[in-house]
């Protein structure tokens, strides 16, 4: 299936620079401009890992994970949070069990795709061996 990361953000720059620094490992990107489109990609088939800004207009990355969950389109899926927002707040609470991790912005390009390895990673031995 090969590595597939959906990043999810309404800045074209973050997109940009997140898509440089995985494709110099080979790691499918899928851009995703907003939660409508980042569900579209998911009812299209996308799984894999998904980088979700929090702030985004009209739907921001907590209603877009809620909806993500009431839709049942997080299995096969690991979300974690980039986001300029320095703590995660409150929302988290009622959605950890869906959010995995959460790297604030501006990232360490190092720590960002380190990240995204560990989790692709884990999506791969989750495929192969049928847990989830």
């Amino acid at each position: 299936m090969g590595a597939r990361v959906m990043i999810v953000d309404d800045e074209p720059y973050i997109r940009l620079a997140v898509r440089k620094l995985l494709k110099r490992r080979g790691i499918e990107l899928l851009d995703a401009d907003c939660g409508k489109a980042c569900l579209e990609n998911l009812r299209q088939g996308f799984r894999g890992l998904i980088l979700m800004d929090v702030m985004m207009p009209r739907m921001n990355g907590w209603e877009t994970v809620r909806q993500i969950v009431d839709q049942g389109l997080h299995e096969g899926n690991i979300i974690f949070m980039l986001t300029a927002l320095e703590t995660p707040g409150e929302q988290i609470e009622d959605l950890q069990k869906y959010i995995v991790d959460y790297i604030t912005k501006p990232f360490e390009p190092e720590v960002l795709l380190a990240t995204c390895e560990t989790y692709l990673a884990y999506l791969e031995k989750m495929q192969t061996t049928g847990v989830s």
